[in-house]
């Protein structure tokens, strides 16, 4: 069992330390699940990049802002976001980290609205 408030200050102190001013970790992976503590210092940005079927950004610590082609959010610590299935990005307004929970293939799995979804 992995501990979150471990791997986010343990992420942080290595983001300051990082010439890029990040760092990473994958720490789930299973099947289409992943999960990864993402730490990013002050001013930092994860460049816009295209994103998973499925996902959401929780902000463990700090402050981020989350732009995509039509808006810019801003989300703070304890704040958890759905992530829209199109190019993003993510800039960190303060020294922050982010737990970030992919879903990378929904074959099979249906989907809101889908005549398959048997839910509700």
């Amino acid at each position: 069992m992995d501990d979150l408030p471990t791997l986010a200050r343990r992420h942080l102190d290595q983001a300051k330390e990082d010439p890029h001013g990040r760092s990473a970790h994958l720490f789930l992976h299973s099947g289409p699940l992943r999960q990864s503590v993402i730490a990013l210092v002050s001013g930092t940005a994860l460049d816009e990049h295209n994103a998973p079927p499925a996902a959401s950004l929780q902000v463990l610590h700090g402050h981020v802002r989350l732009t995509t082609r039509d808006r810019q959010q801003d989300l703070i610590a304890g704040q958890v976001q759905c992530l829209p299935p199109e190019r993003q990005g993510l800039t960190a307004v303060q020294d922050s980290v982010v737990l970030l929970t992919a879903v990378t293939a929904t074959t099979g799995c249906p989907t809101p609205g889908d005549s398959r979804d048997t839910g509700g």
